[in-house]
């Protein structure tokens, strides 16, 4: 078996409190405190303002998240493999597109139509970085980061190539929250290459296991890390902030979590 091992470069985050990846490495490194607030979405970066006007909170968290990790890596964008995870889609389009049907004119627009499938943040990145590599986009319910990090994994060891990894999720309103209680956005991408370079941040490697899934210490960021299925790789990007050695377990399946080795600095 080809061991499933790369080396992170780029690293991006938003969530609630967190506005990108260093000041996440503030918070898990305990140096600074999560504030309570909610998620601020910037307009996606690189898309015509009719495509940007377009896009709702799914893509903004998809695109700023990469966006940012691939700044970090150094790497041109439009050269990247990339793989985009989530466990559902844009909830707040979902729940007007279901106002719509139960209405007395249900008649969709185009707009609403084509965000609701589940690899419009994949499009909305082509269009933005003019990326003409490889996309997958994959979904698996609140193991949906764990399943990504495979793939990309997988990827990496196979084609040995650089790949973007990007997992996101959003809120959705009510009744559907009452079903999938997410509360705020999260995003998160990682740029993992096949080699080690002067950006290299960390190596890790993967496998399946059946031990128990990480906790985090501190309350506040236990709450996010279970509160969206994005957020399960908290515990990943704690070791790396950390630049320590670490084996951390994240949520996949229900008898079966991933295992990841981390080495920061490598």
């Amino acid at each position: 078996m080809i061991p499933l091992r790369a080396y992170v470069e780029g690293i991006g985050v938003i969530g609630p409190g967190l506005g990108n990846w260093p000041e996440a490495a503030e918070v898990l490194t305990q140096r600074a405190a999560l504030h309570a607030a909610r998620t601020v979405l910037p307009a996606p970066a690189g898309l015509p303002s009719a495509e940007r006007r377009r896009t709702g909170p799914v893509v903004r968290a998809a695109l700023a998240a990469a966006h940012e990790a691939v700044a970090q890596s150094g790497r041109d964008a439009a050269t990247l493999a990339a793989v985009f995870a989530a466990s559902g889609g844009d909830g707040g389009n979902f729940h007007a597109i279901c106002e719509t049907l139960a209405s007395d004119e249900p008649q969709l627009s185009p707009t609403r139509f084509h965000n609701s499938v589940h690899n419009a943040p994949a499009g909305y990145w082509s269009i933005a970085t003019r990326a003409m590599a490889a996309s997958n986009v994959l979904c698996a319910y609140d193991g949906s980061f764990a399943a990504g990090l495979l793939e990309s994994l997988a990827q990496v060891s196979v084609d040995g190539a650089a790949t973007l990894l990007v997992a996101y999720d959003t809120d959705y309103p009510e009744p559907l929250r009452s079903a999938r209680p997410i509360d705020d956005a999260f995003g998160v991408a990682l740029v993992l290459a096949p080699r080690k370079s002067e950006r290299s941040l960390a190596r890790i490697e993967a496998r399946l296991c059946a031990a128990p899934v990480a906790a985090l210490d501190d309350a506040a960021l236990e709450a996010l890390r279970v509160s969206n299925p994005a957020a399960r790789a908290l515990p990943l990007l704690e070791a790396i902030a950390a630049s320590r050695t670490a084996s951390v377990v994240l949520d996949y399946l229900d008898d079966t979590q991933l295992a990841v080795d981390v080495e920061s600095p490598c």
